[in-house]
């Protein structure tokens, strides 16, 4: 028999875990050809079909299931036996990394920045979005680690706890002049799956303020553009206006709410790649709030 590389193994791993030949090419960086030829390869060596079509997806058969049950973890523990020899110096691999926007804004750009500086060989991939969307592509496997609002609770992933972050209550300094919420004022929020949407429904139920309406916006930043210009107010994450703040671009219009937005790293639970927990244990040391790595 001829000698199954590593990268066979890998390969039958990520489409096990991303259902296509497609999905596994692209993780891997390569083309969908040569994942298939690839498959092909060990297939031929073995005797034996590997996968097999279920819908779209395709699905490991009972032995290639066990192939990879019982290869995984000594691949594993080679590639993190290597990683350690080296003191992870020579660790490559592509990581997709998910991330709301006010950990983008905060702690992300010290966090890419300490990777490329110690793990070179390291290609990072960064997605942003809401944490809802983040933690189903999360457990599809098409990110590896993701920066969520939280807390999220779910069996199926593993979390450290990066901070919280304080919110306000803002509008631009016209706003403010004019009597701020003596009068119904425009409000605006991100989506209803946001936490701060979750805060600012609580200030409409507990009468602390009289709005005229209710619009809702997927960007932050937008938020905070479109507060600035006049239009209304919004519940803000203060780490993300401290500048406008400070500067007299916005001023607070209502005592901040008492709820902070705690945030998480988070990664799958079953999740055994040494690359990617070397990441999220650096992840773990991270503040939400002083952006440091």
């Amino acid at each position: 028999m001829k000698r199954i590389a590593l990268f066979h193994l890998e390969t039958l791993m990520w489409i096990d875990r991303l259902g296509t030949f497609a999905a596994a090419a692209q993780r891997l960086n390569t083309t969908q050809p040569a994942i298939s030829a690839r498959v092909r390869e060990i297939e031929d060596q073995l005797g034996v079909p590997l996968f097999q079509r279920d819908g779209r997806r395709m699905v490991l058969t009972a032995r290639g299931r066990r192939l990879v049950e019982t290869a995984e973890p000594l691949r594993q523990g080679l590639e993190q036996v290597l990683l350690e020899a080296s003191d992870f110096a020579g660790a490559t691999g592509n990581v997709r990394i998910g991330s709301g926007e006010i950990a983008a804004a905060t702690c992300l750009p010290g966090y890419i920045a300490a990777i490329e500086r110690e793990r070179p060989g390291v290609t990072v991939e960064i997605e942003i979005d809401l944490t809802a969307r983040l933690l189903q592509h999360l457990l599809a496997g098409t990110c590896d680690i993701v920066f969520l609002a939280g807390p999220v609770a779910s069996p199926g992933i593993r979390t450290a706890p990066i901070g919280a972050v304080e919110l306000v209550w803002a509008a631009s300094p016209a706003v403010a002049a004019a009597g701020g919420f003596a009068r119904p004022l425009p409000v605006w929020s991100l989506p209803d799956h946001s936490p701060l949407h979750a805060v600012t429904l609580d200030a409409f139920e507990g009468g602390a303020l009289a709005a005229r309406s209710l619009g809702t916006c997927n960007n932050v930043r937008t938020l905070i553009e479109i507060v600035a210009c006049g239009q209304g107010a919004a519940v803000l994450p203060e780490t993300m206006v401290r500048g406008e703040l400070a500067a007299g671009a916005l001023v607070e219009v209502l005592p901040r709410p008492s709820r902070r937005i705690h945030f998480e790293a988070a990664i799958r639970s079953r999740e055994r790649e040494a690359v990617v927990l070397d990441l999220f244990e650096r992840a773990g040391q991270l503040s939400i709030d002083q952006g440091s790595a």
